[in-house]
C-alpha cells in the first residue's frame, strides 16, 4: 500500500510521479470508508482530492503557504499531513476540527470556515514574505462557489494591482464547461505555463520596457489571443493575473507538470481547474448537493433518507410557514445567500419562483437588495444562518435599520451548532441586533412560537429578526393558524415563588427542569427588543433572584438589557445571566457543548445551589449591590 509510506508531504515527495494515479485512489477508498463512518464533510473532499496531493507533492509546505477557501474540502490536506490515524474524530468532541485551523496543525496556514478569505489571506502572506525576503510561495485554493463573493474580487483586484507573487487556484466544478477539458486545452495550458512561452513573455518585457506603447500592445495582443481559445481568461487577465486552464482537476500527473512550470513565475497567477464534485463515488456524483455533508452511512447502500415522520426542525417550520405566508400575500419574496437548502427554501424556490432570489454568497448583498425591494412595496424575507448575517451588519444597519424598512431576517443556526464549532456559531445574534434601534428582535421558546413570530414580523412595517436553533425543538406541533403576539410582551408559563427564570430563546426544557427544582417562577421573555419592562418589574417587585437563560453571548445580550432595565430604575434584587461564556466554544455536539459551559438542567441548578450559599448569602447580609442586576461569570467558572 503506498499510503501506508506517506505521512507527510516529504514522504509524499518521495512517490514517483507515475505512481500518484495509484496513490490517488488509495486515498479517495480511505476517505469514503472514514467519512462513512464518522460523517463529515465528504463530496467536495473528493473533488479536490488530486488537486491536493499535487499541490502538497510539488511546493513545499509547511514553508509554502497552502490557504483553503472555506475548508470543508480539506480533509484530504488534514490526511496528508500527519492526521490520518485521527481523521474519524473528525467533528467530534476533542478530535479534528471540520476545517482548517491553525492551532492544529503547522500546515493548517489560515484558520477558515466562511467563504471568499482565502486570496485575500494568501496576499497577505505573500506581502509579508516580500517583506521580510523570505523565499515562499503563497497558495489560495477557492471553489466556484466561493466566487461569486465580492471578496474575492477585491483580493484579485489588488493582487493584481501590486503584482506579487501568489497563485489562486480556482476549483471549478460546474460541468457544463467540462468540455472545454479535451486535448487541445490540456495541450495549450501546459504550453503556456512552460519555459518556452515563459521565457518569451520575460523577454518581450525586457526588450519592449523602454516602448510604453508597444508594450501595452503586445500585453492586449497577448490577452486577446489567450480569450479566443480560452473565454475564461480575459477578466483574470485584465485584473492583472496570468491565467492558465482550464485544466482537468482529476490528472494528478497533468496537474504536477503544469504547478511545476508555474511555481517559479514570478507574478499573480490563476491557474483554471475543473473537478467533478464527488469525483469516484456514483451516489455523490450525481447528488453532489445531498453528500456535501453526511452523517454516518453504509457504502454500498449509500446515505439513506429517512422515511419516519417525526417533529419538524425549526428549518421545517420556517420553509412550512414562507409558503403557507406567500400563498395569502402576493407581495412576499425570499432571498437566501446561496443556503437554499439549508435555510428550508427548496419548497418555496419550486412552487414560487419568480419571488424566489439565491444570489449567490453575497450576504451583504442580499441585505441591500432586500432593502431596495422593501422601499417599493415588496416584503422581503431574508433566510441567513446567524454566523453570515455577521458579514452584512452595515447593510443591515445602513440600509434597512436606518430606513426603518420591513425587511424580516428569519435566523437559522443561532446559538450553539455543535459539531461545525466556533466558525459557524450564531452566539452573538442577540448582542449585534439589539443594539440597533428600529428593530424588533424576538427568539421563539418552541416550534409554534417560531411560526406565530414569524407571523408577526412579517405583519409590522419595520424591521424584524426572528432567531431560531439548528435541529429539533421542544416537539410543540405548530398551529396551521396564524396569529400576531402583542409586541414587546412576554408570558408567565409558571408561578412560582422567591426565584424567577427570565427564558430568551429555545433552552424551554433547561428552564423547566430548574424551574420545578427551586419551585421557580418562569417566564418565556419572547422579545428581546422591545423588553417588556413592566414585566420584569412585576417580577423583581414579588421574587427574591432573577435568573436570566438564553443561548446567546452573555455579554451584550438579553440578560444585559434586563441588568440595564434593572439600573435605570433603580431596582436592588440579585441577578444570575446565564448564556455562553466570553470564548469560543469547541467542536462537538450541542448537547456536549452545553454540558461543558454548565447550561443543562442540572447545570443551572448546581450553579445557582452553589450562589444561594454564596454571593446571594453575602448580598443578603452586606448589601453589597446598590443599585441594578448583578452580571456573574459564566456557569463553567464557578
Amino acid at each position: 500500500m503506498l499510503l501506508d509510506k506517506v505521512n507527510s508531504p516529504a514522504e509524499l515527495k518521495a512517490l514517483t510521479v507515475d505512481e500518484l494515479p495509484a496513490f490517488c485512489d488509495e486515498v479517495r477508498e480511505f476517505l469514503l470508508d472514514s467519512v462513512s463512518h464518522s460523517g463529515g464533510h465528504l463530496a467536495s473532499g473528493l473533488g479536490v482530492l488530486e488537486l491536493t496531493v499535487a499541490l502538497h507533492y510539488v511546493y513545499d509546505t509547511p514553508n509554502d503557504r497552502l490557504i483553503w477557501d472555506v475548508g470543508h474540502q480539506a480533509y484530504v490536506h488534514k490526511l496528508l499531513t500527519g492526521r490520518r490515524s485521527d481523521l474519524g474524530t473528525i467533528k467530534k468532541k476533542d478530535g479534528l476540527c471540520g476545517f482548517p485551523r491553525r492551532e492544529e496543525s503547522e500546515y493548517d496556514d489560515f484558520g477558515v470556515g466562511h467563504s471568499s478569505t482565502s486570496i485575500s489571506a494568501a496576499l497577505g502572506m505573500a506581502l509579508a514574505a516580500k517583506h521580510q525576503k523570505i523565499d515562499r510561495r503563497a497558495i489560495a485554493v477557492i471553489g466556484d462557489g466561493a466566487m461569486t463573493a465580492g471578496m474575492a474580487y477585491e483580493g484579485l483586484a489588488h493582487a493584481g494591482d501590486i503584482d506579487t507573487e501568489m497563485l489562486v487556484v480556482l476549483n471549478d466544478n460546474d460541468m457544463s464547461i467540462s468540455p472545454a477539458v479535451g486535448g487541445l486545452h490540456k495541450y495549450l495550458s501546459r504550453w503556456l505555463s512552460g519555459p518556452f512561452y515563459s521565457s518569451m513573455r520575460e523577454g518581450s518585457k525586457k526588450i519592449l520596457a523602454n516602448t510604453p506603447i508597444m508594450k501595452r500592445f503586445a500585453r492586449r495582443a497577448e490577452e486577446h489571443t489567450k480569450g479566443m481559445i480560452m473565454p475564461d481568461a480575459t477578466l483574470f487577465e485584465e485584473m492583472g493575473f496570468v491565467y492558465y486552464g482550464p485544466v482537468d482537476g482529476h490528472d494528478v500527473v497533468e496537474l504536477v507538470k503544469i504547478l511545476e512550470n508555474i511555481k517559479d513565475i514570478n507574478e499573480p497567477k490563476f491557474l483554471h481547474v475543473i473537478t467533478k464534485k464527488g469525483k469516484g463515488y456514483k451516489p455523490a456524483e450525481k447528488d453532489p448537493v445531498g453528500y456535501h455533508a453526511v452523517s454516518i452511512f453504509d457504502l454500498k447502500k449509500g446515505v439513506k433518507k429517512s422515511t419516519v415522520k417525526s417533529s419538524p426542525t425549526y428549518t421545517q417550520v420556517f420553509g412550512d410557514w414562507i409558503c403557507d405566508m406567500a400563498a395569502q400575500d402576493d407581495r412576499l419574496v425570499a432571498i437566501t445567500p446561496a443556503m437554499r437548502e439549508g435555510s428550508g427554501l427548496v419548497k418555496f424556490s419550486k412552487d414560487y419562483p419568480d419571488r424566489y432570489f439565491d444570489v449567490a454568497i453575497a450576504e451583504q448583498h442580499s441585505v441591500t437588495l432586500a432593502a431596495g425591494m422593501a422601499c417599493d412595496g415588496l416584503k422581503p424575507i431574508v433566510a441567513i444562518y446567524s454566523t453570515f448575517l455577521q458579514r452584512a451588519y452595515d447593510q443591515l444597519i445602513h440600509d434597512v435599520a436606518l430606513q426603518n424598512l420591513p425587511v424580516v431576517f428569519a435566523i437559522d443556526r443561532a446559538g450553539l451548532v455543535g459539531n461545525d464549532g466556533p466558525t459557524h456559531s450564531g452566539n452573538y445574534d442577540l448582542t449585534y441586533l439589539r443594539c440597533i434601534p428600529n428593530m424588533i428582535v424576538m427568539a421563539p421558546s418552541n416550534e409554534d412560537e417560531c411560526r406565530q413570530m414569524l407571523y408577526t414580523g412579517f405583519q409590522q412595517d419595520c424591521p424584524t429578526a426572528i432567531r431560531y436553533p439548528r435541529g429539533k425543538g421542544v416537539g410543540i406541533e405548530p398551529q396551521v393558524k396564524m396569529q400576531a403576539l402583542e409586541i414587546g410582551k412576554g408570558e408567565i408559563l409558571k408561578e412560582g415563588s422567591n426565584v424567577a427564570i427570565l427564558l430568551f430563546g429555545s433552552l424551554l426544557n433547561e428552564a423547566e427542569f430548574v424551574a420545578n427544582a427551586f419551585d421557580a417562577s418562569l417566564v418565556n421573555m419572547r422579545f428581546v427588543k422591545p423588553i417588556d419592562e413592566s414585566l420584569i418589574k412585576s417580577i423583581a417587585d414579588s421574587h427574591d433572584l432573577i435568573i436570566t437563560l438564553e443561548d446567546n453571548a452573555i455579554n451584550g445580550g438579553a440578560g444585559s438589557a434586563v441588568n440595564e432595565y434593572l439600573h435605570s430604575q433603580a431596582i436592588q434584587i440579585p441577578v444570575i445571566n446565564l448564556g455562553i461564556p466570553d470564548e469560543y466554544i469547541e467542536h462537538a455536539s450541542r448537547e456536549e457543548q452545553l454540558e461543558e459551559i454548565g447550561l443543562t438542567g442540572e447545570g443551572i441548578v448546581k450553579y445557582v445551589s452553589e450562589f444561594n450559599k454564596g454571593a446571594y448569602a453575602k448580598y443578603l447580609t452586606q448589601n453589597a449591590l446598590k443599585v441594578g442586576g448583578c452580571l456573574l461569570d459564566p456557569i463553567k467558572e464557578a
